[in-house]
C-alpha cells in the first residue's frame, strides 16, 4: 500500500473482522505504522469526513466549470470559468481535487498536418514586419491568418482564420471542402465589412508563404482595401506561433466530434459552435483570465468584467 491512510483503513478493516485474531499492535506492526499514527487518525475521522464533505462539494462547482459547453478545460481553465461563475478557487486546490477525483483533461500532441504542402510562388512574398512582436500595438494592429487542414470522412475540410494577436479574438474565419484560393478571400471579405472601421492603414495581416499568400488574387485584395502584408521567414513556425497554437487548442477540444462527423456540414456546424465559445466564452490565463471578446471590452473600456467577485471559495 502507498500511503499511511491506506494502510491505517486496512487495520480498521482487520479489527472489524469476526476471524481476525491480531492486536492492534501487532497489525500496526505488520504495515509498518506505529500505533499513535493509527489511534490519531481514528480520532480525526470525523474531521475527514467534514474535509471530504467540502472537497466533494468544491468539485461539484469543478465539475460544472469543466463540462461548460461540452469543452474540456484544464485546471487553469476551470479556474478562469469559475471566475465567471462568482466562484474563487485557486489552481493548486483545483489540481488536487482533479487528481482526487480522477478528472484529467486530453494533452496536446504534435500536429502531423502542419505542413502538408511547400509553398509554390505564385506573386511575390512580403517583408517581415511582424518580428514576433504580436501583442504590444494593441488591437486590430497585427491580424494572424493560416490554414489548417481537418480530418474528415478519411479526407480533410479546411479551416481558414484571422486572429487578432492582441486579444486573440477570431476576427473571420472560412471553412471549405477545398483548398481553392476563393474561401480565403471570402475570408478577408468578411474581415473587411465586419471590422473596417476599426482597421487602418497600418493594419497588418500575417501570414506565412504558402500559395494562397502568395497569389495575386489575396496580394490585390489585400491592398485594395489598404492593409499591409506580412509574412513569416520561410520554414520557422514561431514567427506566426498564436496562430499556430489555436489551431492546435482548437483540434484539441473538438477531438471528440471530429470522429462522428459524416458530412462537410457537420463539421461546418462543430466548427461554427467551437469558435462562437472560443470568442465568447473560453477564458485564456494571459488574457486577464478572460475570453477574446471580454479582454477587448476590457482594453477598450479598462473595467475588467469579473474584477469584483465574492469570495466563496479559498
Amino acid at each position: 500500500m502507498d500511503s499511511a491512510g491506506e494502510r491505517f483503513v486496512a487495520i480498521q478493516e482487520a479489527l472489524a473482522d469476526r476471524k481476525n485474531i491480531l492486536t492492534v499492535k501487532e497489525l500496526c506492526e505488520l504495515a509498518g505504522v506505529s500505533r499513535s499514527g493509527y489511534y490519531n487518525w481514528v480520532r480525526s475521522e470525523r474531521a475527514r469526513e467534514t474535509r471530504e464533505q467540502r472537497d466533494r462539494a468544491d468539485f461539484e462547482w469543478i465539475l460544472e466549470a469543466y463540462r461548460f459547453r461540452s469543452y474540456a478545460k484544464g485546471a487553469r481553465g476551470i479556474h478562469m470559468r469559475l471566475l465567471h461563475m462568482g466562484v474563487r478557487m485557486n489552481v493548486k486546490k483545483i489540481r488536487r481535487l482533479m487528481r482526487k477525483y480522477r478528472l484529467t483533461c486530453p494533452i496536446r500532441k504534435p500536429n502531423p498536418y502542419r505542413r502538408l504542402q511547400r509553398s509554390i510562388r505564385m506573386g511575390s512574398t512580403a517583408e517581415n514586419l511582424v518580428n514576433r512582436e504580436f501583442e504590444s500595438r494593441g488591437p486590430r494592429a497585427v491580424l494572424l491568418t493560416d490554414i489548417t487542414y481537418i480530418p474528415l470522412n478519411g479526407k480533410f475540410c479546411y479551416l481558414s482564420t484571422i486572429l487578432d494577436a492582441c486579444t486573440k479574438q477570431v476576427l473571420s474565419y472560412a471553412v471549405s471542402e477545398s483548398l481553392e484560393v476563393d474561401f480565403v478571400l471570402e475570408m478577408v471579405e468578411r474581415l473587411v465589412q465586419n471590422y473596417g472601421t476599426s482597421l487602418n492603414k497600418e493594419t497588418v495581416i500575417h501570414s506565412d508563404q504558402g500559395t494562397h499568400y502568395t497569389s495575386l488574387k489575396f496580394i490585390q485584395l489585400v491592398e485594395s482595401r489598404e492593409l499591409r502584408r506580412s509574412m513569416s521567414r520561410r520554414g520557422n513556425c514561431w514567427d506566426n506561433a498564436p496562430q499556430e497554437s489555436f489551431f492546435g487548442h482548437m483540434k484539441d477540444e473538438l477531438a471528440g466530434e471530429i470522429p462522428g462527423w459524416t458530412s462537410f456540414a457537420d463539421a461546418k456546424a462543430s466548427i461554427d459552435r467551437w469558435m462562437d465559445y472560443y470568442n465568447q466564452d473560453r477564458c485564456q490565463w494571459d488574457l486577464a483570465k478572460l475570453s477574446p471578446n471580454e479582454f477587448y471590452e476590457y482594453i477598450s473600456t479598462g473595467e475588467h468584467p469579473a474584477g469584483m467577485l465574492p469570495q466563496w471559495v479559498k
